[in-house]
């Protein structure tokens, strides 16, 4: 396995822990409203996962605090991900 499949491995493990537990409760909330707007629950996972993966990047890389707030309104933009185009 690849260091970016592990990667994305960790962030569904994590997004699904989210879920299960509820919290942060506007994962839950994204979730149903991605899955009410034509996406698989596959798709819908993959992009939250990606509102997640800076938060998990400044936590791991640059030693910060999650971010809710941020990671909130990333799932708020869902399925759009301006974020990411930041980065190219």
């Amino acid at each position: 396995m690849s260091d970016e499949q592990l990667d994305q491995a960790m962030l569904f493990e994590v997004v699904e822990n989210q879920l299960a537990d509820n919290y942060p409760k506007q994962v839950t909330e994204t979730l149903m409203r991605l899955r009410m707007t034509g996406n698989s629950r596959d798709e819908a996972i993959e992009l939250i996962a990606c509102a997640l993966a800076p938060e998990m990047i400044d936590v791991i890389e640059h030693q910060q605090s999650f971010n809710l707030d941020r990671y909130a309104a990333h799932l708020a933009l869902l399925p759009a991900t301006p974020w990411l185009e930041d980065d190219v």
